[in-house]
């Protein structure tokens, strides 16, 4: 009896060694990036959010109707001039690629401060600091001041503009947020 109860053990053992080998647990599909060279050797990725459908998550506590519907913003003055929002982020395929933030704060000591982060699953995540005031174009330009995984030791920038919808299409979204990365690696001149 013993012998067979071992037996079976070792060949249970052995079955489930094989079959995790062989059978993925999880099968996370990667869309493939779309990446352009620029002409000083780095890199440029292209991203748009389209709003509303790709807004997650809107908190501020001068939003009459925040989302999703019922959220409580919290009542606290150090939140008071904080404005947080959840996107989700596309390639040029259209296709969801990952999850951003932005984060916008004034206040008397510090100004104006938007802060973008970027999260793609399987490649890492991008933190940004950026201007405040729109230049030129409409675009905010920003830093790329650290990143994880894909992202670690480059540095560059990131550009923010708003596309408006001119389609005049019911279906269409309002417009769309373009997100323009340019990355180097470290010690490269952007």
């Amino acid at each position: 009896m013993i012998k067979t109860f071992i037996f079976g053990l070792v060949l249970g053992i052995a079955g489930a060694a094989v079959a995790v080998a062989y059978v993925p647990v999880v099968d996370q599909h990667r869309e493939a990036s779309i990446i352009a060279v620029t002409p000083n050797g780095g890199n440029s990725e292209t991203f748009h959010i389209n709003i509303p459908m790709d807004r997650i998550m809107v908190g501020s506590p001068a939003r009459r109707q925040p989302l999703p519907v019922g959220l409580q913003w919290p009542v606290d003055d150090g939140l008071a001039n904080l404005r947080s929002e959840l996107f989700k982020v596309r390639n040029q395929r259209d296709a969801v690629i990952g999850v951003a933030s932005r984060m916008a704060s004034k206040d008397d000591v510090a100004g104006e401060v938007l802060e973008w982060v970027l999260h793609f699953p399987a490649r890492g995540s991008m933190y940004i600091s950026m201007q405040s005031n729109a230049g030129e174009g409409g675009h905010r330009v920003g830093r790329i001041r650290t990143g994880s995984g894909e992202f670690e030791g480059y540095q560059g920038s990131l550009t923010e503009r708003w596309v408006a919808d001119t389609s005049g299409s019911e279906d269409a979204p309002a417009g769309r947020i373009e997100l323009v990365s340019r990355f180097v690696g470290a010690g490269e001149e952007l």
